[in-house]
């Protein structure tokens, strides 16, 4: 695949203007994380309370996913998430201006982010929905590499600049920068041209729109398959990694090694990226979960042996699996599910995928008190992979192919 080709998607005038968009909002994400984090630390010291902050963001946001299905399956994408953009660069403001003044409380702060955690279950679907409508359909590998490859390269960049930023000016100004760029992200959605999609043959109730959507999730063998294995997943892989793996690194190998490991990850991630630029991915769902598997090299590792060069080799592989995945199941989602049904087909997922996560950040604490850390982790590699092979016994995950490509419906930017 030449280089022309794997950046062909930028060539249409359509997802230029979303990649921009992207590329824009992401950054800002990126900072406001941990500028909120050192906010919340200078209203309440306590580190309960970036608990509830984060929660509030959380709890709404899995709440109201599913109707954020229905609304980006009923409107124009691409207006819903102007919105939701919009109603975000509202909602970062007011707590920016609220820190700046010296006025922030910590309900408020709360309010704000559950807020805005609201917001995102509607942007979420529809973002999910939106690169099948900017692309030709040979394109969509190149597409979803893109957008993952500048994630992933903010992943590392981002969180350094809102550093510098808490450092030099204060979390309030890094938070009033994170307001900015959703106002730009809702600006530079504004040139797009995406023809309607079809209307519907009739008008229908948001109850029969989400019983549509489950009826279409639970038919289809290859989908609940891999939602139902990712709920497991994720409740370890944050249990694991992200409660028990820093107290185990800080008793080993010290905060800066866990600091060169989390990178290494994001290393891999960015790597795998512009692999698959350029080499198409046959079978998304074979190759996807076989590599997720290696995720669980981390936590084996750091249970067997904390060593930081075998963890950080371990972390890195395991982030190059997880981007194969990813790559592969928007794939899989964009290549076989009708459009008019993406969006809620994505709620669904993201539902089910995001629903065990606290179970895992609340319960491996005590697991680990109980039977020690490092047993625990032991055990949550292999249930990792066991968990991946058990997916991978559905004939339809391994079986699913690449969508044929159909030049004539493909869509083209005007």
């Amino acid at each position: 695949m030449s280089r022309s080709t794997s950046l062909a998607p930028l060539g249409e005038r359509n997802f230029a203007w979303y990649f921009s968009s992207r590329l824009v909002n992401t950054l800002g994400v990126m900072m406001a994380n941990i500028a909120l984090t050192f906010a919340v630390l200078d209203i309440d010291g306590r580190a309960i309370a970036i608990g509830y902050v984060l929660a509030a963001h959380t709890i709404p946001m899995i709440l109201l996913l599913l109707w954020g299905g229905v609304l980006a399956d009923r409107f124009p994408r691409a207006l819903v998430l102007q919105v939701s953009n919009v109603a975000s660069a509202l909602s970062q403001g007011v707590i920016a201006y609220l820190v700046l003044s010296g006025r922030a409380e910590l309900w408020m702060i709360v309010v704000l982010t559950a807020f805005h955690g609201a917001v995102s279950a509607a942007s979420m679907p529809a973002m999910a929905g939106m690169v099948p409508q900017l692309v030709p359909r040979e394109s969509l590998q190149q597409a979803n590499a893109l957008l993952s490859l500048t994630r992933n390269g903010l992943m590392v960049l981002g969180p350094s600049l809102g550093a510098f930023l808490v450092v030099t000016v204060g979390p309030g100004w890094a938070l009033a920068v994170d307001a900015l760029t959703w106002a730009l992200a809702a600006l530079l959605l504004l040139p797009m041209q995406i023809p309607p999609r079809a209307p519907r043959a009739e008008a229908t109730s948001t109850w029969v729109d989400l019983r549509e959507g489950w009826t279409f999730f639970r038919s289809v063998t290859w989908l609940w398959a891999v939602v139902l294995g990712f709920s497991a997943l994720n409740m370890i892989h944050n249990g694991a990694l992200f409660t028990l793996g820093p107290v185990v690194a800080e008793d080993t190998i010290g905060r800066q090694a866990w600091g060169f490991v989390l990178s290494a990850e994001a290393a891999g991630l960015l790597l795998m990226a512009v692999i698959l630029l350029r080499f198409r991915l046959e079978r998304p769902l074979l190759w996807g979960m076989a590599a997720i598997a290696l995720n669980a090299l981390p936590m084996l590792m750091l249970g067997i042996d904390p060593v930081v060069v075998a963890l950080v080799a371990a972390a890195f592989i395991g982030g190059m699996g997880i981007e194969v995945f990813s790559l592969g199941w928007n794939l899989a989602m964009q290549e076989n599910v009708d459009d008019d049904m993406l969006s809620r087909a994505s709620s669904y997922d993201m539902l089910g995928s995001f629903i065990a996560m606290p179970v895992g950040q609340l319960a491996w604490g005590p697991l680990g008190l109980a039977f020690g850390n490092e047993r625990v982790l032991v055990a949550s590699g292999v249930a990792y992979v066991v968990i991946c092979g058990l997916v991978l016994c559905s004939r339809s995950v391994r079986t699913l192919p690449r969508a044929p490509v159909e030049p004539a419906a493909a869509t083209v930017s005007p």
